[in-house]
């Protein structure tokens, strides 16, 4: 299947809280994969800016991204993220 629809993004935690949030981000990419018929979906902090997560992201469709972000594992994931202390959320698609 080709992509359609690339998304790239970052997230924002207190460096001293990313560990923290770790556990929740897998499951949300865990949750995604088994569920919204994501293609791809790397992510890694950033080694030169403490805190700091790059993501990307594959979809076949923007139909499938739009179901995505309204998932049932999309809220707990931010509510998991507010509680890890987030302090900023960026994505482009």
């Amino acid at each position: 299947m080709n992509p359609t629809v690339a998304v790239f993004g970052i997230l924002r935690f207190p460096p001293e809280r990313v560990v923290e949030a770790l556990p929740h981000l897998k499951q949300l990419v865990k949750e995604t994969y088994r569920n919204d018929g994501c293609i791809a979906y790397d992510v890694a902090e950033d080694p030169f800016d403490p805190g700091l997560i790059r993501f990307s992201e594959l979809w076949p469709d923007k139909e499938s991204l739009d179901r995505h972000l309204q998932a049932p594992h999309i809220e707990p994931w931010r509510a998991a993220a507010r509680s890890c202390g987030l302090l900023e959320r960026k994505f482009t698609a």
